[in-house]
């Protein structure tokens, strides 16, 4: 078994990878650390993660075996500015709701049709535990 960091990595297939980057900006707060000719790699501020917008890639918006990609919310109370981040961002809601009592969720579409889930999911006995300060 090979230790990693988990799911790091997404790229989409984008119209306009400068948008792209701006809305998932307006949302998240995503850094641009790479930025050439259509494609831009960013990363979410204390993360590993990476997404990378490509305006070359083939059937942009179109699901390739890939339903949706989720973010994990820390607070579960944020959920009713992170539904206005979207709008301000000028995504489309497609539902909010509870998983169960206490782990809400938002389900919405990005500017290129890409279905993207916000949500709080409870502490599994998975996760990292919490760095002591």
């Amino acid at each position: 078994m090979i230790k990693t960091y988990g799911l790091t990595h997404i790229a989409l297939a984008v119209k306009s990878a400068k948008r792209s980057f701006e809305f998932y900006r307006k949302i998240f707060g995503v850094i641009k650390v790479y930025d050439q000719n259509g494609w831009i790699q960013v990363q979410t501020p204390g993360a590993r993660d990476i997404i990378v917008f490509d305006e070359s890639a083939p059937r942009i918006g179109k699901p390739g075996g890939i339903a949706h990609f989720g973010f994990r919310l820390v607070n579960s109370k944020e959920i009713d500015v992170t539904v206005r981040a979207v709008k301000e961002a000028g995504g489309k809601i497609l539902d909010k709701g509870e998983f169960c009592p206490g782990e809400p969720y938002l389900f919405f579409k990005d500017p290129d049709g890409y279905e993207v889930e916000i949500a709080f999911e409870s502490p599994t006995p998975v996760d990292p535990k919490p760095k002591k300060k």
